[in-house]
């Protein structure tokens, strides 16, 4: 068969959400993208839960926009619920999460990218690569036809030899009944990757119409209006959002579960892969916390176009007859109707042991990985690498240095850091728990703190630069105003301060010090004297007013991890040369091979004393002074 030759300087495999925003920023950045996918119906597909965001993974969508990505403004759009999650407790731990259409959410994407010079969306399943001297030259379809590129990202979801799993029944394919990659995984490995399975699931979908909404908790979205872009105001009617509901499982959903552990495709030995472990299967709920009578659920509407209910929480694999029992012993769910059964599905991924720091391998040159097949899990955090994955595989091909995001800058840099340095053996998923420095890496400061490196990496507009200088000016202008007005004790501000029930301070003070204390905000100062200021600047303002004192504490401790980052370790050091090093520590430094000594650090099995063996090591031979 003949075809008509085809070069790229970057091409992207898969559709998903690492592959949007992978071939979106790639093109973006000037370069000649072709985005490759199986079926263009399922781009920006949301598999499993019909949400964008949440704990943690909401400030991910933000630090994507923040970076240039599409994920916060394409939710934005099309979103009909929104919610800032543990709005009560303090700013370190807030995340939006947003229910989003997943009708519009992925008709909306296919949009943008369809919009975006230099990107050729084409329809087709890889099936091998062309490697040249161990580097990347083009890839092999299906059909026979060789596609050209400089640069290659693999952004392949569950695709890689997926298999659904319902009891003890298996079949091989992608969700939705799609064909699975057969051959992708297999060939990889003969190029050096390591391929190890994993398994995730997703939960029943149920008919609303057989649904009685009276015995659960409605969940509504906030009264206030929020957006994951840190550049486009909020485009919905904040009263016009659906609701979701909350409901429990019973003592009846627990027995049925138990008395049929043996029919779950993971209990009845049928599954291969690990499953993650931050979000089990119902059965996996009931067996490892089995003194609890009772799980939490959600009910969520997938999409304004259809009827289909999510049941978040409820992910299983058990036969179909036993799911039916299972649904219908919760409240509200006796008569329900099953659209949609659950399953648990395998995949082949990566060992993420194997990629840079940058996402790129270090098995063959110039190809990137991001997504489900460096073992993570959630849209989100195949959103955060993809961009990455984009960013850096332009930044190649442009001989610039990659973009790297420290710990303490984002938490995506969280997510790459503990991917490249401690490997995964079950499905990542992003929690706040996990980010050392979650103080400083808010959802309020995510333009803040990474719309200067997208700047000098161009990945964002010109326009998105002077919303970024505006808002600093603002926040600078806001605390000079408040260090520099001095709060005048007089009967007026003292009978403002009794009608509010607030102690009268016993002297005069600045309004930033006045700020300080607990029981007053910024809303109560604007009684007393005219601030007009963005609403930006004021919350910046507020949180760093407020939380001054451990934000300076969390800085300290930043300042100690980058005196270790700025430790490099030789790309060429012999470990076995290192005299006294564990044989456990000596083998995962040859397998992370880490830049630094604070990345060596993070090393599971690399216990202190190894640490201080290397750095005496690195001093002697080096001639190192630090």
């Amino acid at each position: 068969m003949n075809f008509m030759e085809k070069e790229y300087e970057i091409i992207v495999v898969g559709g998903g959400h690492a592959g949007c925003e992978a071939s979106h920023i790639a093109a973006f950045k000037g370069h000649k993208t072709a985005l490759i996918t199986m079926n263009i119906k399922n781009i920006a597909d949301m598999p499993c839960n019909p949400s964008i965001g949440g704990t943690a993974k909401g400030i991910i969508v933000r630090e994507v926009d923040a970076l240039g990505g599409l994920m916060g403004r394409v939710a934005d759009r099309t979103h009909f619920q929104i919610k800032m999650l543990n709005s009560g407790k303090g700013p370190a731990v807030r995340s939006l999460r947003a229910q989003a259409d997943k009708v519009t959410y992925p008709q909306e994407m296919l949009r943008e990218l369809r919009n975006t010079p230099n990107l050729d969306i084409i329809e087709g399943m890889v099936e091998d690569l062309v490697v040249e001297n161990n580097k990347i030259k083009g890839v092999i379809l299906e059909n026979g036809e060789v596609i050209k590129c400089q640069a290659l990202i693999l952004t392949t979801g569950t695709y890689l030899r997926g298999s659904i799993l319902c009891g003890a029944e298996k079949h091989n394919g992608g969700p939705h009944g799609e064909r699975r990659s057969e051959y992708l995984s297999t060939n990889m490995k003969k190029y050096g990757f390591q391929i190890q399975r994993l398994k995730t699931g997703t939960p029943q979908r149920i008919k609303a119409s057989s649904i009685d909404f009276s015995k659960m908790h409605p969940e509504c979205g906030d009264d206030r209006y929020w957006t994951f872009s840190n550049d486009y105001p909020a485009t919905y009617d904040v009263n016009d959002q659906q609701k979701c509901y909350l409901l429990y499982t019973t003592l009846e959903t627990k027995k049925i579960i138990e008395d049929n552990l043996d029919k779950s495709s993971m209990y009845g030995g049928y599954v291969e892969g690990v499953g993650p472990r931050y979000c089990p299967s119902i059965e996996d709920k009931v067996v490892r916390f089995h003194d609890k009578d009772r799980h939490q659920l959600f009910l969520e509407p997938e999409s304004l176009y259809y009827d289909d209910w999510y049941l978040q929480g409820f992910s299983t694999s058990m036969p179909h007859d036993i799911q039916e029992k299972m649904v219908h012993s919760l409240p509200g769910l006796e008569n329900a109707i099953i659209s949609k059964y659950a399953y648990a599905i395998e995949y082949d991924a990566i060992n993420p042991l194997q990629i840079k720091p940058s996402l790129e391998s270090k098995v063959v040159n110039g190809i990137f990985t991001a997504g489900q097949i460096n073992g993570t899990s959630g849209y989100e955090e195949a959103a955060g690498q993809g961009i990455i994955a984009g960013i850096n595989a332009a930044l190649k091909l442009e001989y610039r240095e990659p973009l790297i995001l420290k710990r303490n800058e984002a938490y995506i840099g969280v997510l790459i850091d503990d991917l490249v340095t401690k490997g995964t053996n079950e499905p990542y998923r992003m929690l706040t728990s996990r980010a050392e420095f979650r103080l400083i890496l808010r959802h309020d400061n995510a333009d803040l703190r990474l719309r200067p490196l997208a700047h000098q990496v161009n990945s964002i507009t010109e326009e998105q630069y002077y919303n970024l200088i505006t808002k600093q000016k603002d926040i600078a202008a806001l605390t000079e105003f408040l260090k520099n007005t001095k709060l005048k004790l007089n009967d007026e501000v003292k009978t403002i301060f009794t009608e509010n029930n607030i102690p009268v301070p016993n002297y005069s003070m600045s309004f930033y010090d006045l700020l300080k204390r607990p029981e007053i905000n910024l809303e109560f100062l604007s009684k007393l004297t005219d601030i007009n200021y963005s609403d930006a600047a004021k919350e910046q303002v507020e949180i760093s007013t407020k939380y001054e004192g451990y934000i300076a504490k969390t800085y300290k401790e930043v300042e100690k991890m980058l005196k270790l980052e700025s430790k490099e370790i030789p790309a060429d050091l012999d470990y076995d040369k290192v005299v006294n090093l564990a044989s456990e520590a000596r083998q995962k430094l040859k397998k992370v091979a880490p830049k630094t000594i604070a990345q060596a650090m993070r090393i599971s099995g690399v216990n202190p004393a190894d640490i201080s063996i290397l750095s005496i090591y690195l001093r002697k031979e080096y001639n190192r002074n630090d």
